[in-house]
């Protein structure tokens, strides 16, 4: 009697599993018909687009490889050239790129900085994150001046200099390190890529992917967000300077280069960068061969110094002579300001996960970008 009874039961369970059965394998049917699926079963589906997804860099979790102690899928870090000082605006940085995006993601953070960070500081910035920081002070022959350096005609440029921090010698000692020193730093000799941060800055979207792996498997080199034009005074010879640059190395620039956002019909500099306190870039190109030359071009010909170059155009018009359109990136899809300047993805008033005015954001019309999306 209750062998039967056991038989019954399990005859009733193997019926509700060839029921369970038929329902998916009918269902599965219907569902690639209805939605073209190919054939593809629900799973493989689900499969492949966590594949895409992961892929794309979406999806992140917080745990796994996007865990703190995670093997991350892209050797990258946010970088930032910072002081002592800056601690309240770069805590306030780092908090929003936190809550935006690098909870799920857990980069790491490198900080630097021409004297040793205080603990303050330290202790101040890890509390706002679960990721790894680090700390590192520049080496003497990056930050300063170069030897053949006329420091009585850099004094005089300070001095009688008309435009916006044009009387600042450690403004100049930045703008030629984020030129030429930044991706020498040790603590940046294993990265692949870097995000370039600053304090005092706002993030305004939730960015659900992740960059470096995007820029990555899309063979992308740089990107950008806001695109101005350059004050003139500060430049009065760059160009010239670029133009016998070019004219002794045509073999380093190839055919499909973008020159022509930097430059108009008959010649002549627009003064067209990409404004590099955000910037998200493979560091093998500003390690590579062609960027080294021309950077070893303009720091000799002084105008760091006698004029005000920064690192801005100078990383611009490299852009533009080296790489082609397809290996440059507009992140267009991230909210941004800096004091002075933002970009608002347009509908983000009433839409999506940015939260900012696409009045307040301008950056998009600005001569620069529309001009990039023209050529």
């Amino acid at each position: 009697m209750v062998a039967s009874r056991r038989l019954v039961a399990i005859c009733k369970f193997c019926g509700i599993l060839t029921v369970l059965g038929l329902f998916l394998h009918f269902g599965t049917l219907f569902f690639s018909t209805r939605y073209n699926t190919n054939g593809q079963s629900i799973f493989s589906m689900w499969s492949n687009s966590l594949a895409t997804e992961s892929s794309y860099g979406g999806g992140a979790d917080g745990i796994g490889a996007y865990s703190p102690d995670g093997i991350k899928p892209v050797k990258a870090a946010l970088v930032a050239l910072v002081r002592n000082e800056d601690l309240y605006g770069m805590r306030k940085s780092v908090r929003e790129l936190e809550d935006r995006w690098n909870h799920k993601y857990n980069y790491p953070y490198i900080f630097l900085n021409d004297k040793p960070f205080t603990e303050k500081f330290k202790n101040g910035i890890r509390d706002m994150t679960k990721a790894h920081v680090e700390f590192g002070t520049l080496e003497p022959e990056s930050w300063g001046y170069p030897e053949w350096i006329d420091k009585e005609k850099a004094r005089e440029e300070r001095e009688t200099a008309k435009y916006i921090k044009g009387h600042s010698e450690s403004y100049r000692f930045m703008c030629r390190f984020q030129s030429g020193f930044i991706h020498k730093h040790p603590l940046l000799q294993n990265l692949e890529f870097y995000w370039r941060i600053e304090p005092d800055v706002h993030y305004y979207c939730d960015i659900d992917y992740d960059p470096f792996l995007y820029m990555k498997n899309n063979g992308l080199k740089y990107g950008w967000n806001i695109a101005p034009t350059e004050y003139d005074p500060t430049v009065r010879t760059l160009w010239n300077t670029t133009e016998s640059f070019m004219q002794k190395h045509p073999e380093l620039i190839p055919k499909d280069n973008i020159l022509d956002w930097v430059r108009d019909s008959q010649g002549r500099y627009t003064k067209c960068h990409f404004w590099s306190n955000f910037e998200i870039v493979d560091l093998s190109f500003y390690r590579s061969k062609e960027y080294q030359m021309f950077f070893d071009h303009l720091d000799h010909a002084g105008g760091f110094f006698y004029e005000r170059w920064g690192d801005a155009p100078i990383h611009s018009i490299a852009v533009a002579m080296f790489l082609s359109k397809k290996q440059v990136h507009y992140f267009d899809d991230i909210g941004y300001y800096h004091p002075a300047m933002a970009h608002c993805p347009a509908g983000s008033n009433e839409r999506g996960k940015c939260l900012c005015e696409p009045r307040d954001g301008w950056a998009r019309g600005f001569t620069c970008a529309k001009r990039w999306l023209s050529i």
